[in-house]
């Protein structure tokens, strides 16, 4: 069960896991600061700790996750032993599987070379090329809390686009990336080659503190993240009847973006109009270790509501959830109409004046993602020596709390957007020209549907 042991045979993937949050899930002081309030105000026993420390769970050392630092490595965390040793998914969400025969470890290989540390199965479930292993992802990655709400839908996400379809890709397709040549799956003498597939887990999250493979964990989330979204950059509009407008496509996220613990995760997009070098338009921009607060902010999240209807940020009390999150992709056909469904649009100036007071000569695009919000830090982490740390301690972590820049920035000049050979476009809309640049081969002039908004205005930034 310990994943050390593991690595003694496959040292490859146990070093790529042993940086993974999965490997971290238990050590996380954003886990540890949340389970303790939850346990604090709402004695929300095993709930985070079933996909946080399963094993701690299942071995009945843990009931809550309060104890998990006197606990031996082979209990914390998401191990290898975890995930490799079950043999059916039992429900869609709630860490909901069924842990086989232990010493029988289950992946995507029918050949298996025998061997005297374990026995070995193939499944359905370790094997990525096979829809139904997104399950075995889902069931930790999909969460329902006590009241029914559901605050954690990467699952049903991922059902409900074309990624869950035949010709599209699972969890393991993306987030278990394939090396470019076959190796040998374990140090054993006379091993096969394999078609290798990475243990670093990439996604959204990175260790705030100091944990093995940080760089290299760090390089795999950021060239994740470049890939997901695709953008443009539109004037719209001539002289000081001008306005700006965005365009944003979420081509590969598999599910909709950003996903996961979306109340957490605080996603925007930063603006910059200039005009003879003055900025005559911003939104979306703040200082460095603080949220941008403008009332034409683009900012992307879900909301969380009580049983009484007021919002809340803390998961157990959630009574409903509301998202404006962009949308998966419905298709891959690209004469269907439902292709350009997921191609949304922002403009700006959103508020008050509807046109900018001159007309542009560069403007920026700019997209960040905090994965977890300052305030709820600072509201979690207010009283350092109750959860065993020191003001110095929570100082350097909330240092470590910075949001990632999704994809280079977009710059929009008129040069650029008449250079039709590398992604600029001029196109008219009811007779009114409008300018676009892309670094991703976006079609700007394509179908657009307006951005997703909140169903309740107490969500508005």
């Amino acid at each position: 069960m310990d994943p050390a042991t593991c690595g003694a045979c496959h040292p490859q993937q146990y070093e790529q896991w042993s940086g993974s949050m999965h490997a971290y899930a238990s050590e996380d002081p954003l886990f540890l600061a949340m389970n303790q309030r939850g346990q604090e105000v709402a004695q929300i026993g095993p709930f985070c700790v079933n996909c946080h420390a399963p094993m701690a769970v299942r071995t009945r050392a843990s009931s809550d996750g309060t104890n998990l630092a006197s606990l031996p490595n082979a209990l914390k965390g998401v191990t290898c032993y975890f995930c490799h040793v079950i043999d059916r998914a039992t429900g869609a969400h709630d860490a909901s599987v069924h842990l086989g025969e232990p010493a029988l470890m289950r992946g995507p290989l029918t050949d298996a070379a025998p061997n005297s540390a374990h026995g070995s199965a193939y499944s359905t479930l370790h094997d990525r090329a096979r829809l139904e292993s997104a399950s075995l992802c889902g069931s930790c990655h999909d969460i329902v809390n006590g009241h029914g709400a559901h605050v954690e839908r990467t699952f049903a996400e991922w059902e409900e686009s074309v990624f869950a379809t035949s010709g599209g890709n699972t969890c393991g397709q993306c987030h278990m990336s394939q090396s470019a040549a076959p190796g040998p799956a374990s140090s054993l003498p006379g091993a096969p080659l394999r078609n290798l597939h990475d243990h670093q887990f990439p996604g959204v999250d990175l260790a705030l503190t100091d944990f093995p493979q940080a760089d290299a964990q760090r390089q795999a989330v950021q060239s994740f993240l470049d890939t997901t979204l695709q953008t443009a950059l539109c004037v719209r509009g001539l002289g000081a009847q001008a306005s700006v407008f965005v365009v944003v496509d979420n081509v590969a996220a598999g599910h909709r973006w950003p996903s996961g613990a979306a109340q957490d995760r605080r996603a925007w997009f930063e603006l910059n109009a200039y005009s003879a070098g003055v900025a005559i338009y911003q939104s979306g921009v703040a200082p460095v270790g603080a949220s941008p607060a403008d009332s034409d902010l683009w900012l992307i999240q879900d909301c969380l509501f009580d049983a009484q209807g007021e919002r809340v940020d803390t998961f157990w009390d959630a009574a409903t959830t509301d998202s404006n999150q962009l949308p998966g992709q419905l298709t891959f056909d690209a004469n269907s109409p439902l292709y350009y469904r997921t191609h949304v649009t922002q403009s700006y100036p959103r508020s008050g004046q509807k046109t900018l007071s001159a007309y542009p000569d560069r403007v920026t695009l700019d997209v960040h993602l905090l994965a977890f919000p300052f305030e709820l830090f600072e509201d979690l982490f207010s009283e350092p020596a109750r959860l065993r740390l020191s003001a110095a301690d929570v100082q350097a972590l909330r240092a470590k709390l910075v949001p990632l820049d999704v994809g280079k920035q977009l710059e929009w000049t008129a040069a650029a957007a008449a250079d039709t050979a590398h992604g600029g476009s001029v196109y008219f809309e009811q007779g009114v020209p409008v300018r676009c640049v892309t670094n991703t081969g976006l079609n700007a002039a394509a179908d657009k549907q307006p951005a997703p908004v909140h169903a309740n205005p107490a969500c508005t930034p």
